[in-house]
């Protein structure tokens, strides 16, 4: 038996036998071609693009009806980057000026787009790299007349089995849904990356980042696929076995009752209302959302919307993804983030000023103000929206007041604008701030008083208090939300919306996370906002909640001089009702 850990993003248990996928990796060959075949060579590489988007295309038909609609959207996140410039058109002038073949030349741009992406600080953008690659690898195979290996075709062979693989593809997934596969596991991807996000939309067990996994695994072994722990059981012996069924019979048995508080109201045994809100990144999102439960939307990411594409979105175009949030939720509260590109990819595919840093570069807030013609018709899209729902916006990244001015001064001249095209549109509209880097937490109180809410972004606040990159292995061990500095500034900032009067959220991971439920109700925070699947677990310990005893608890953990005084204070603090 033996036992191997990577990060665990599906909930849940699933035993079974494995099916490993393998994918050889792509030999490209580099040639100089004879003067007159070039023109043959640049029609060559345009058929492998349109097969590729016809491929695409007929997958996406073939999604099943009840599959989650991150499927699709991760489908057509692929289509587009078949019409960037850099993947379909730059090909075309090296293929000419070299005289290279069509592999070469898509590689080299290929790499070239990718080594942009690694560079990246920001998780969600660094992420997309893997998409790249999996579009350019469909347009290779066309190119090389290779099978695609993407189980289009497979047969019932992996029906009811444990998928292990490289990486999985969205097309792949919708092979996952249609053979009711039990579970997956991955060598590549992190806990936010595309497929980590599958498998919460599908709602099965799994297992990334498990380096190695298809070096040891093979085909028809029995393996065990803990998706809460992100363990991977191979060669179970029986005391294993009855212990895990046990264990799937818990779990199943906790769904059900958490399914019987969807329509229970978040409130304390004390009677104190919590409002658990759920972050978004797509309009096709809100499904998820009413079956949760939630009260509202604390995070609505609007990055999607820039993303894969040769130019920013137009107003028309976001105003129209915001009111297909806004109309499907009625009256449920709406807070949409303006964008958060990461500091160096500007939105038009073009690589930004180099900076040794990138975290520390031009990001969110920073690059919408140094590039107003990318801000102004998102904030006027917003604010037409408003006039429609209670929608509030949110600024990321804020970091002084001086910066929170020169927003505020955009805001007001959109306004007038607005008002003088005769657009309607809520001129009291509530606006907030993200409390994501210390020096916004230490001056907590100062946005407070110019703002209508905050909201803790604990993943960029724990990242930027600590020094640490969640998502790099070497120092990830380090990321910690239970910190006495990260709890310190979370503190202060609970306080300076409690004395200012205005509410404070948190929308981090961290809200998400029922280690943490008890400790942030005891320190004063009443709006949760969190992924989706994380909601029912969230309102199951509101429920059993007395706020008055968790005050005190939460009063010992920020006192707290030692760790393990503080780790066990918080463990204590959760055996508490």
């Amino acid at each position: 038996m033996i036992t191997l850990h990577g990060a665990g993003v599906g909930k849940g248990i699933a035993i079974g036998t494995a099916f490993v996928l393998q994918r050889d990796v792509l030999e490209i060959p580099e040639y100089v071609l004879p003067d007159n075949l070039v023109e043959d060579e640049v029609t060559r590489f345009r058929r492998a693009i349109d097969s590729a988007r016809q491929q695409l295309k007929r997958i996406r038909r073939h999604i099943p009806s009840n599959a989650p609609n991150e499927i699709a959207g991760f489908i057509d996140a692929h289509l587009l980057m078949l019409e960037d410039r850099v993947l379909a058109e730059e090909p075309v002038q090296t293929i000419r000026t070299r005289k290279c073949n069509a592999e070469w030349a898509l590689r080299v741009h290929s790499e070239s787009l990718v080594d942009v992406f690694d560079q990246m600080k920001d998780p969600y953008l660094r992420n997309k790299r893997t998409d790249v690659q999996q579009v350019v690898d469909r347009v290779q195979r066309n190119l090389l007349a290779l099978d695609h290996q993407e189980h289009e075709h497979l047969s019932d062979d992996i029906k009811g089995r444990i998928i292990v693989a490289n990486d999985l593809t969205p097309a792949d997934t919708v092979l996952l849904k249609h053979y009711r596969v039990r579970a997956f596991v991955t060598n590549l991807g992190g806990p936010i990356s595309h497929t980590a996000i599958l498998a919460r939309a599908l709602g099965i067990p799994a297992i990334v980042g498990l380096h190695g996994a298809t070096r040891y695994l093979r085909s028809g072994e029995e393996i065990i696929v803990d998706g809460k722990r992100g363990s991977l059981i191979i060669g179970p012996d029986k005391r294993i076995l009855r212990e895990y069924r046990t264990r799937q019979k818990d779990i199943a048995h906790r769904r059900r009752e958490l399914q019987a508080l969807r329509t229970s109201p978040a409130v304390t045994r004390d009677r104190h209302t919590v409002h658990l809100y759920a972050n978004i990144e797509l309009p096709g999102d809100v499904q998820a959302v009413r079956q949760a439960g939630a009260t509202g939307i604390g995070l609505y990411r609007t990055e999607f919307l820039f993303m894969n594409r040769a130019s920013p979105p137009s107003e028309a175009e976001q105003f129209n993804a915001y009111m297909r949030v806004i109309k499907a939720l009625g009256k449920t509260p709406v807070t949409i983030r303006t964008v958060d590109i990461g500091s160096d990819k500007q939105v038009d595919g073009r690589a930004g000023a180099e900076t040794v840093n990138p975290a520390l570069g031009l990001r969110a807030v920073r690059l919408c103000l140094q590039d107003p013609s990318v801000f102004r018709p998102q904030l006027r899209a917003i604010l037409r929206a408003s006039a429609y729902g209670p929608v509030q916006m949110m600024i990321p990244m804020v970091s002084s007041l001086d910066e929170l001015q020169q927003v505020m001064d955009i805001i007001d001249d959109v306004k007038n604008e607005l008002k003088h095209d005769g657009q309607k549109f809520n001129r009291r509209m509530p606006i907030g701030g993200m409390i994501e880097v210390p020096a916004a937490a230490i001056s907590a109180d100062l946005f407070a008083g110019r703002l209508d809410f905050l909201s803790i972004g604990t993943n960029d606040l724990i990242q930027y208090t600590l020094a640490i990159d969640r998502v790099n292995d070497l120092v990830n061990y380090l990321y910690d939300p239970l910190h006495p500095s990260v709890l310190r500034l979370i503190h202060i900032t609970i306080l300076a919306g409690q004395r200012a009067g205005i509410p404070v959220a948190m929308c981090g991971e961290m809200a998400g996370d029922v280690r943490y439920t008890r400790l942030l109700l005891g320190m004063g925070l009443r709006v949760l906002s969190m992924d989706a699947a994380n909601i029912l677990e969230v309102k199951k310990i509101v429920r059993e909640c007395s706020i008055r005893r968790l005050r005190s608890y939460a009063d010992r953990v920020l006192h707290a001089t030692d760790l393990r005084e503080l780790r066990a204070l918080v463990r204590e603090l959760n055996t508490q009702g």
